[in-house]
């Protein structure tokens, strides 16, 4: 049994989503957005990293499942991700949580079956595969994905 706390990392909204693996098996323990509205960008990684802190201290994961860092057409944009990134990785380093990567088409195959799927595809997909009664938003879900990508490369019992 292990606790997967997964994140979907942004400089505005970052996803998180927790959930239980069981033999292979997921449930759903919990998912969010943490919103970021500071103008200061130094402030704004320092609440990621302290309301990632708050998510380990409440729901003690085992394992982190958090989205690579892609190059988009704006640099600036992708560094602001990877800084966001950094700031979550570094929360959960700091209480020796075991940090696992994934690329967004690889989170996208494990849930929705093809790297290309939209964000629509993945909130149904997380809500049917984790048998949520409506469907979670969409930093949410990429940030369950994640954990349920995770749960599908490490823990699947074939």
């Amino acid at each position: 049994m292990a606790i997967i706390l997964g994140i979907d990392p942004g400089s505005i909204k970052t996803g998180f989503g927790i959930i239980e693996s069981n033999k292979g098996e997921s449930t759903y323990i919990s998912s969010g957005v943490i919103k970021l509205v500071s103008d200061d960008f130094a402030i704004r990684l320092r609440e990621i990293f302290l309301s990632v802190l708050e998510l380990v201290d409440k729901y003690e994961p085992d394992e982190l499942a958090i989205e690579q860092v892609f190059m988009s057409k704006n640099a600036s944009s992708a560094l602001k991700l990877g800084h966001a990134r950094g700031a979550a990785m570094v929360a959960c380093a700091s209480k020796d949580i075991k940090v696992y990567e994934y690329s967004s088409r690889e989170i996208k195959q494990a849930v929705v079956g093809t790297g290309a799927a939209e964000k629509s595809q993945m909130q149904h997909m997380v809500k049917v595969l984790l048998g949520l009664s409506a469907k979670p938003a969409e930093d949410a879900a990429d940030a369950l994905g994640a954990a349920i990508c995770h749960v599908h490369k490490t823990y699947r019992v074939l």
